[in-house]
């Protein structure tokens, strides 16, 4: 019983992890983070280099340094360039990623149609108001996206009409019925143009049509209902501790079966992780006061997968101090450069902790007790909350510190998720030291 449980547990974890449109967006995703890395990173250059606001914590604030203020436009622009255009960037990627699987080849024009899809169903007229001279209040309208479309806001949207158009564009090209063959004497640059002409034009067509009729139907736009009904509900779930709690504990099950819990619901939570993130990054930009999510993308690197999956570096903390088995002791040795960079393979596989019951119990609760520890720290003010997306190698505290713009109560939180992962560890560590003679036999 207990075996078929698994294995029907393994097979749906499998088929999730490589279902196209998952395996699309999460592709897409980790395709685009260098260029998340990139905004926020000129968030925080901004901020603690640039910055000549009294009593900012900055370089430029330094006697002698105040030329580092002209730098300022350069990290603005590059930001806007990167976070500001999180949904078109999305968009395209997993378009592509989606093109790729179906199609089995790459295809330039998907991109190209994606996009079209989806500024065809979002609002491109921007209204307007200023105030004369005079004191009349002019208003009218200008042709343009406004940021809400491009940036994060928008990013849910993006990605469910990359999916769409891309599925439509795929499957009519696949049909084969829709191809134009031009004569062997044309250049075949522009023949493959004509050959995809219709599929093109009919799934523009398609997309921006059913806009067009669902608007006239519910007197909504697409996105507006798909935000209201969807998106909002969903990160609802994900934003609580509740749901994250319940998002962590299915990611480490998964890796205890030896799945790589993390990219195989990356797809699933992504989005709004990082719509969640782009909310605080945006607020940090701006120098608000009131930064408004806890749960985002640096939030869980930094309390969900600090020293690995599991936050390992407790059982690393645990082995070394309490463990008289010698196999242990010896991969955690090897383990402890990787878990200084986040990286566990070493100690999942190694000790191993795949499919280890003893194991599985803390590998299970440490995270648990990790994120709820950040959450509460967070929601009372001592720990920063997340307005920098580090890299998910960055080491420990550093990496709090860092993701947080600067705040000492984050790193010091972090320090103390690990502290308490290696007392969760401990009573496991020391029960498998009596495991140690049967093992040897």
């Amino acid at each position: 019983m207990g075996e078929s449980i698994m294995n029907a547990f393994l097979s749906v974890a499998m088929k999730i992890q490589s279902q196209r449109h998952i395996s699309a967006i999460k592709n897409g995703f980790t395709t685009l983070l260098p260029i998340i890395i990139v905004g926020s990173f000129c968030t925080l250059f901004s901020s603690v280099v640039c910055s000549t606001t009294p009593g900012y914590l900055s370089l430029a604030n330094i006697p002698g340094l105040s030329f580092l203020h002209a730098l300022d436009p350069m990290f603005t622009a590059a930001n806007y360039g990167s976070m500001s255009m999180l949904a078109i960037g999305a968009c395209i990627l997993i378009s592509m990623e989606l093109s790729q699987n179906m199609l089995g080849k790459a295809d330039w024009s998907v991109p190209v149609t994606a996009i079209a899809c989806y500024i065809s169903l979002v609002a491109n007229v921007i209204p307007w108001s200023a105030t004369a001279a005079s004191g009349e209040v002019l208003e009218g309208t200008v042709s343009g996206l406004a940021a809400s479309v491009t940036n994060a806001q928008g990013l849910f949207v993006a990605m469910l009409s990359a999916l769409v158009s891309t599925e439509i564009y795929c499957r009519l090209v696949l049909s084969g019925k829709l191809e134009i063959h031009m004569p062997d004497s044309v250049p075949s640059n522009v023949a493959g143009s004509f050959s995809i002409l219709f599929p093109c034009c009919l799934t523009v067509f398609i997309v921006s049509g059913f806009g067009l009729l669902f608007t006239s139907v519910t007197g909504m736009t697409v996105p507006a209902a798909i935000i209201r009904f969807i998106q909002t509900p969903l990160a609802g779930v994900m934003g609580s501790w509740q749901g994250y709690c319940i998002l962590i504990l299915m990611t480490n099950i998964l890796w205890l079966f030896g799945i790589h819990g993390s990219q195989t619901l990356k797809g699933i939570y992504e989005p709004f992780m990082l719509a969640a993130f782009a909310e605080n990054e945006a607020a940090y930009a701006a120098g608000l006061s009131e930064i408004p999510t806890i749960i985002n993308t640096p939030f869980m690197s930094c309390f969900g997968t600090i020293t690995g999956a599991g936050v390992t570096g407790g059982l690393l903390i645990a082995i070394m101090l309490f463990s008289k088995r010698e196999d242990y002791r010896a991969i955690a040795k090897l383990a402890i450069p990787c878990g200084i960079f986040n990286i566990n393979e070493p100690l999942t596989f190694g000790l191993p902790i795949v499919m280890n019951p003893l194991l599985a119990i803390p590998f299970c609760l440490a995270p648990l007790a990790s994120n709820l520890i950040g959450y509460f720290a967070t929601a009372a003010g001592f720990c920063g909350r997340m307005v920098v997306n580090a890299p998910w190698t960055t080491p420990p505290v550093l990496m709090a510190f860092l993701s947080s713009g600067g705040s000492v109560g984050a790193a010091i939180t972090q320090l103390v998720v690990i502290l308490v992962a290696a007392v969760i560890y401990t009573p496991f560590v020391i029960a498998a030291n009596s495991q140690a003679p049967a093992e040897e036999d």
